[in-house]
């Protein structure tokens, strides 16, 4: 079992004095540190869902070149980049510059996207059709590949073209880096991830996650691949304190709800219970978010359940 840290920007003004950028590096480094294996940033342009929209919240893009000097071995990447906010054939290039700069350690993170008010913010064209979206994320992702191993590449698709285009260096992961492909919808999304992603990126308790998995490895039938060939990762929100009624109070003073999806709430044990039924679930590797940036939860969970799996 594999953990990732998606790093919560927002909040950092109050975290120790540091600054948006500072705190972003001092996370990376420390999660490389502690021995996570990757390290995932929002590709969203502003804080629409923390408590103050105008809390700094820095480009993917340009920050995670910067986090690659000054890391050395964690995998970096978005969770995820929409296919709407950048032209397939210019990503693919800018994830191959990165793949040479962090020398192999870019885990390339892609989706249909979803949220219609930051497309109309910053004057991009929404489909409001989300198979629409699914269907211009499959056909980036088959133009992506090929930029990345052929010497020239020409592409009419439905809604992307390249004639001729040359891209070098290519990255250097070989085949290429891998393509972690987020969002579960059931009859489409799967199915496009079956046909082209490297790793989905599932939601839920174990028994969702078993369910999603089910429903991916059909639609891996379907399409003649072997669903073992697909990394299976899952995100959740981390909250943990050292006893049952330390919990329940630190829930009420940050008026933290409990949702189905958000599985991983309890002490240290009752914590690694939970990961190990991931792990017998088929999970690879657990992409986690600790709410509100707890530290107490962070160093509980490093210290108690992390060293399990190792």
């Amino acid at each position: 079992m594999k953990f990732g840290l998606r790093h919560q920007l927002f909040h950092s003004r109050d975290w120790q004095g540091l600054d948006a950028w500072e705190f972003t590096k001092m996370r990376a480094q420390r999660a490389e540190a502690d021995g996570f294996a990757s390290f995932w940033l929002m590709d969203h342009f502003y804080n629409f869902h923390g408590k103050d929209e105008t809390d700094p919240f820095l480009d993917v893009w340009t920050t995670l070149p910067a986090l690659a000097m000054v890391t050395k071995t964690i995998q970096l990447g978005p969770l995820v980049t929409p296919v709407g906010y950048r032209n397939p054939a210019l990503l693919a290039r800018m994830a191959a510059t990165f793949d040479h700069i962090s020398r192999g350690r870019l885990y390339f993170g892609f989706g249909a996207g979803g949220w219609r008010p930051e497309y109309h913010a910053y004057g991009f064209e929404f489909p409001m059709s989300a198979s629409l979206r699914i269907a211009q994320m499959e056909e980036a992702v088959q133009l992506i590949k090929l930029l990345w191993k052929q010497p020239r590449t020409t592409f009419h698709g439905k809604f992307f073209h390249a004639e001729e285009a040359i891209l070098e260096a290519k990255p250097i992961q070989k085949p290429h880096p891998p393509i972690l492909i987020g969002g579960v919808g059931e009859r489409v999304l799967l199915r496009a991830l079956a046909r082209v992603g490297d790793a989905c990126n599932l939601f839920g308790p174990p028994d969702e996650f078993r369910r999603e998995r089910d429903i991916l490895k059909r639609h891996c039938e379907v399409e003649g691949r072997d669903e073992a060939e697909i990394e299976k990762t899952t995100f959740d929100v981390v909250l943990c304190a050292p006893t049952e009624a330390q919990l329940h109070s630190k829930m009420e003073r940050l008026g933290f709800k409990p949702e189905r999806w958000k599985s991983l709430v309890g002490t240290p044990a009752q914590l690694l219970e939970r990961v190990c039924e991931f792990e017998r679930e088929g999970a690879d590797h657990l992409l986690l978010e600790f709410h509100e940036n707890d530290q107490e939860s962070y160093e509980l969970f490093v210290s108690n359940v992390m060293p399990q799996f190792h």
